[in-house]
C-alpha cells in the first residue's frame, strides 16, 4: 500500500482528515446564478470580472490555483501584477455569455499538472504575460465576430510574443492534514530580466455581513512574514512567509463607494490590496495589521530563463522553524504521488499516453468546488441586505425552494461551469473511481439526498434552470462504479452503496415515469436532454399549437434506465431474495418500452424508420405525426439500451426466472422482442435490448460510415450528410433547419456555447464504446460488421469498440509527426517545448480535425479519456 492509498483509507475511517483542505475554490464565482439577485435573472451583469475584485461574494470564492478548507471558511490563492496591469491579477479572465461569439470562455492559458485523492500533493501551472495583460482586446474583437468565426484566444494575441511571459508553477504539499505547504516557482521565459510582484493570499468567506451571524474571524501580524489565523473553526494556526515579506490588510468587504457610489460602515475593503500596490493608496490597506484578508508582498526580478522561489506553510503557531523540513517534505510527496500513479498505471506501457492520463486524473481532482447554494434563502434575500425584487419570488429555481446545497462536488469546469450538471456529474465519477472510489459513490448519492433531489423524485439538473432535464445516467453511472470498485476490492462488492442508491434512484425513476410520459404509452419526451441544439426546435420550449415530440433518446435512456435497475437488482438479490420482485418490474417495464418503440400493438407509434433504417423523434401535431428526419446520435442512442444475463445470475434469481417465463409466455409480441431468449448466446448468455441483430447492424451501417458519423477521431453528433443535405421542416410561420457543422456552434440556442450538430463528444462515444463490447458479450466473434461502411473490412463488434478507442485517445496522443490533433494547427501548442506535453481537455471536439472547442478545461466528462486509456484486462 503506497502512503496516498494509506491516507485514503485513513480518511475513509476517519482516522484523519487529509481531505479537509483540497482545490476547493471557484476559479469564477461572478457572473453565476448564486451572486444574482437582479430583478430579471440577468446573471451575467449583476457581477460582472470588474465588480468581482470589489464585491465580497455571498455563495463561495474564487481564486488562481486556490484552496480552501472543505467548508470554505479559509481560503488562500495567487494574487500577480507585472507592473504593467491596470488590475491585480487575483482571478482568471474569461468573456461573459453575452460577450463571447460563443458563450461565456475563459481567456486564460493554464494546466492542472498533479494531484492526489487527498491533495496531499497538487501542481499546477499559471502562464502570466509581462506585458500589460489584453482585456479590452480581447473583449472587443470577440464582440465583431460572429458565430461563424473561431473565438479569438489569449495566445492569439501578441501578448505572448518573443516568450515574454512568466510560468508560474503553483504547488500544495501536506505535512498532516491541517499543515500545508505552499510554493511559487516564477520562471522567466522571456529574452531578458523581467520583474513580478507575487502575492499569495489568504482571506476568510464573508459568513459575518449577512445578518445570520456576526462572528468575524481575523487575520493579524505579531511577528514579521506571520499572518495569524483567529477563527472559532480553526485551532493555533498561522501562515509562515519566508524572507519576511511586507504583509497587506484589508476586509473581505464590499467596496459600496467604487460600486454603488454609496457610503459604508467599513473602512477597508476587498480591493484594498489592489489599490495599494496599483494606485499607492496607503489609506486602503490596514496600517494596524489586521483584517479578514491578507497578503504577502514578494517582488522579484527573475533574470531569463532562471527560476526563483516564494515559500510558504500554514501549519501550527508551535512550528519553531517551519522552512527547515520544506524541501524534504515536499520532495517526499512527489515522490510518493509518483508511486501512487505507477500502482494505477502500472498496465499503461506508453509514456505519452501515461503523461496524458495523469494530466487527465489531475484535472478531474482539480476540478473539485465547495459547492454553496440555498435557494429559499438566495430568494427571500438576507436580513441584513437590501429585499431582493419581488418578483424573484416566482423566478428562476423558484420551485426548488427545498435545495440546500454545501459540499464538495466535482464540477464540469471550474471557470466556464462552476456548478454541478447532473449528467456530467455521473459521467466524471467513472475516472473519479479508477483514483478514489470512495468519493465517486459520495459525489453520486450526494445528488439522490433530500436536499438535492426535489420531492417529486427529480434530480437537480444545474442551477441556471435547475428544474432541467437532463439524461437519467445516474442509475448507469453507479452500477459502473460498484463494477469498478468491486474490481478494485478482489471481487467483494459495497452492496451497501449499491441497496442505498438503488432506493433513492426508485424515486427518479417514478418521476420520469409520472412526468415524461405524457400519453402513458412508454414513449418519451425528456426535453432538453442536455444536448442543447442537436434538435431541429429548442426542445425544452414549450412548443406552439399543442405540438410535442417523440423522443428517440428520451424513450431509449429510459429503456437503459429500466436495464440498470433491473441489474441492480438482480445483483442485491445475491443478498436479499426480495430484490427479484423488483428485476421483474425493471425487466417488464423495459419491455413495455421496447414494444412501444417497434410499435407491437400497431398503434402507430414506432419510432424507427423503415425506408432510411434509422430511429427520428417524431413531432405529433394536429395534422398527425411527422418524423423529424435528422440523422443525428439521437437515433444511435437505442444502441445504450442492452443487458446481457449470464445463466449462473439467473439461477441464483428464481422468481425472477419464473416470473419472466410467465411474462415472455403469455406476452408473445414483447417476448418477439427478446432476442433468442430460449437460444442463449456465448456462452450461456441472454440478451436484452431494444435492437435485434438486423437493426444493430442497419445503425452501424450508418455510425461507421465514415461519409457520416464516423471521424477519424470519433463518432460526430450529427451525421456530415447533412452537409450537402440539410434537413428542412417546414411551418407557415417559418422553416427550420439544420445543417453539419463540425465546430462552433453557428445557433444561439442555449446561449451557443455548445454544439451538438457535427462535433465528437466523449460521453456519447464513451457509451457507444460499452454498448458495442456489451453486444460483442453476448454476440460473440461470429457476429461481424463491414468497419468502416464500404471499405469490405469486417470486424467483431469488439473490434470496433477498440477501434474508436482508438480513435478517441488519437485526439490526445502525439502521432508519428509528433502532432496532438487537439491542437489544432496551433503551431507554439503543438512544437513549443513550454506548451507541447501540456494537455487541455476539451469539452468536446471538431468532427473532421479534432481540434479541442468549447470550455478547455472539460477534466470533467472529457476526463473519460483516463478511462479509455486504461488497458483492458
Amino acid at each position: 500500500m503506497t502512503p496516498e492509498h494509506q491516507r485514503l483509507a485513513d480518511a475513509k475511517d476517519k482516522k484523519s482528515p487529509w481531505r479537509r483542505f483540497g482545490p476547493y475554490l471557484s476559479e469564477r464565482q461572478w457572473g453565476t446564478v448564486r451572486e444574482d439577485y437582479s430583478p430579471d435573472g440577468n446573471a451575467w451583469n449583476y457581477v460582472t470580472h470588474d465588480m468581482a475584485r470589489s464585491y465580497a461574494y455571498r455563495w463561495g470564492e474564487e481564486g488562481i490555483g486556490g484552496v480552501s478548507d472543505d467548508d470554505q471558511l479559509l481560503c488562500l490563492g495567487l494574487g500577480l501584477w507585472n507592473g504593467q496591469d491596470p488590475i491585480l491579477k487575483e482571478r482568471l479572465f474569461g468573456l461573459s455569455g453575452p460577450e463571447g461569439n460563443h458563450g461565456e470562455d475563459v481567456k486564460e492559458v493554464y494546466y492542472y499538472l498533479e494531484n492526489t485523492p487527498t491533495h496531499s500533493y497538487m501542481r499546477m501551472l499559471y502562464k502570466y504575460p509581462h506585458r500589460a495583460f489584453p482585456y479590452e482586446w480581447l473583449v472587443q474583437e470577440n464582440a465583431q465576430r460572429g458565430r461563424s468565426r473561431p473565438e479569438f484566444e489569449l495566445l492569439d494575441t501578441a501578448t505572448f510574443h518573443e516568450d515574454r511571459y512568466f510560468d508560474v508553477f503553483i504547488e500544495y504539499a501536506k505535512a498532516g492534514p491541517d499543515d500545508l505547504l505552499i510554493q511559487y516557482s516564477v520562471v522567466n521565459r522571456g529574452p531578458e530580466p523581467a520583474t513580478v510582484h507575487v502575492l499569495p493570499q489568504i482571506w476568510f468567506r464573508n459568513t459575518w455581513a449577512w445578518g445570520y451571524d456576526d462572528y468575524r474571524p481575523a487575520l493579524s501580524t505579531s511577528a514579521k512574514g506571520t499572518i495569524t489565523v483567529e477563527h472559532r473553526e480553526f485551532d493555533n494556526l498561522r501562515l509562515f512567509c519566508e524572507q519576511e515579506p511586507e504583509l497587506l490588510f484589508c476586509e473581505n468587504a464590499t467596496n459600496v463607494p467604487r460600486l454603488y457610489q454609496g457610503t459604508s460602515a467599513e473602512k477597508f475593503f476587498k480591493d484594498g490590496i489592489n489599490e495599494y500596490l496599483l494606485h499607492g493608496n496607503k489609506d486602503a490597506v490596514n496600517a494596524e495589521g489586521n483584517g479578514t484578508k491578507a497578503a504577502a508582498h514578494y517582488t522579484l526580478t527573475v533574470a531569463s530563463g532562471q527560476t526563483q522561489v516564494v515559500r510558504l506553510r500554514l501549519g501550527s503557531a508551535d512550528l519553531a522553524k517551519p522552512f527547515d523540513d520544506f524541501d524534504r517534505i515536499l520532495q517526499q510527496r512527489r515522490g510518493e504521488t509518483d508511486a501512487f500513479y505507477q500502482v494505477i498505471q502500472k498496465d499503461l506501457q506508453n509514456a505519452d499516453a501515461r503523461n496524458v492520463q495523469r494530466q487527465a486524473f489531475a484535472g478531474m481532482l482539480w476540478s473539485k468546488q465547495f459547492y454553496y447554494y440555498d435557494v429559499a434563502e438566495w430568494l427571500k434575500g438576507d436580513p441584513a441586505m437590501p429585499p431582493p425584487p419581488a418578483q424573484r419570488r416566482k423566478g428562476r429555481n423558484s420551485g426548488w425552494q427545498h435545495l440546500n446545497n454545501a459540499d464538495i462536488v466535482s464540477m464540469p469546469d471550474k471557470w466556464e461551469y462552476p456548478w454541478y450538471a447532473a449528467w456530467d456529474l455521473a459521467f466524471h465519477c467513472l475516472p473519479l473511481a479508477q483514483l478514489d472510489s470512495e468519493f465517486a459513490k459520495n459525489q453520486l448519492r450526494l445528488l439522490l439526498r433530500d436536499w438535492y433531489m426535489h420531492p417529486n423524485g427529480q434530480l437537480p439538473a444545474y442551477e441556471w434552470a435547475l428544474a432541467d432535464v437532463n439524461p437519467p445516467v445516474h442509475a448507469w453511472a453507479t452500477w459502473r462504479v460498484y463494477k469498478i470498485e468491486q474490481k478494485q476490492r478482489g471481487g467483494e462488492g459495497d452492496t451497501a452503496f449499491l441497496e442505498s442508491v438503488f432506493h433513492r434512484l426508485l424515486l427518479n425513476f417514478t418521476w420520469w415515469v409520472n412526468r415524461k410520459d405524457q400519453h402513458n404509452n412508454n414513449i418519451f419526451q425528456g426535453g432538453f436532454l442536455g444536448l442543447d441544439n442537436i434538435g431541429v426546435f429548442d426542445r425544452n420550449a414549450k412548443l406552439p399549437h399543442g405540438y410535442y415530440i417523440e423522443q428517440a433518446d428520451g424513450t431509449s435512456w429510459m429503456a437503459m434506465y429500466t436495464l440498470n435497475m433491473m441489474r441492480m437488482a438482480l445483483e442485491l438479490t445475491k443478498t436479499n431474495p426480495v430484490y427479484q420482485d423488483l428485476a421483474s418490474k425493471f425487466f417488464e417495464h423495459f419491455l413495455y418500452i421496447a414494444g412501444a418503440m417497434t410499435d407491437t400493438d400497431n398503434a402507430g407509434l414506432d419510432l424507427w424508420d423503415d425506408e432510411d433504417e434509422f430511429y427520428y423523434d417524431v413531432l405529433n401535431t394536429p395534422t398527425g405525426r411527422h418524423p423529424l428526419k435528422v440523422r443525428s446520435i439521437v437515433g444511435l442512442i437505442p444502441l445504450f439500451a442492452v443487458e446481457v444475463l449470464d445463466e449462473d445470475l439467473l439461477q441464483e434469481a428464481p422468481r425472477f426466472v419464473k416470473r419472466m417465463n410467465w411474462f415472455l409466455d403469455n406476452r408473445p409480441a414483447l417476448a418477439s422482442l427478446v432476442s433468442r431468449w430460449q437460444e442463449p448466446g456465448k456462452g450461456d448468455r441472454h440478451l436484452l435490448s431494444l435492437l435485434r441483430g438486423h437493426r444493430v447492424k442497419r445503425l452501424l451501417k450508418r455510425m461507421l460510415d465514415e461519409a457520416e458519423f464516423l471521424s477519424e477521431y470519433g463518432v460526430r453528433a450529427l451525421s456530415r450528410y447533412h452537409a450537402s443535405h440539410p434537413y428542412v421542416y417546414h411551418t407557415p410561420e417559418e422553416d427550420f433547419t439544420i445543417n453539419y457543422e463540425p465546430g462552433e456552434s453557428a445557433t444561439d440556442l442555449f446561449g451557443g456555447n455548445s454544439n451538438w450538430r457535427g462535433p465528437i463528444w466523449f460521453p456519447i462515444n464513451f457509451l457507444l464504446i460499452e454498448s458495442l463490447q456489451r453486444f460483442h458479450h453476448y454476440y460473440g466473434d461470429d457476429f461481424k460488421v463491414e468497419f468502416p461502411t464500404s471499405s469490405g473490412q469486417y470486424s467483431t463488434l469488439l473490434e470496433i469498440a477498440d477501434a474508436l478507442t482508438a480513435r478517441l485517445t488519437k485526439l490526445f496522443l502525439r502521432d508519428e509527426k509528433g502532432q496532438r490533433p487537439t491542437f489544432g494547427d496551433d503551431k507554439r501548442m503543438q512544437n513549443d517545448p513550454n506548451f507541447r506535453d501540456y494537455l487541455l481537455f476539451y469539452e468536446y471536439f471538431h468532427g473532421d480535425t479534432g481540434r479541442g472547442l468549447g470550455a478547455n478545461h472539460q477534466t470533467g466528462w472529457t476526463g473519460l479519456i483516463a478511462k479509455l486509456l486504461q488497458p483492458r484486462s
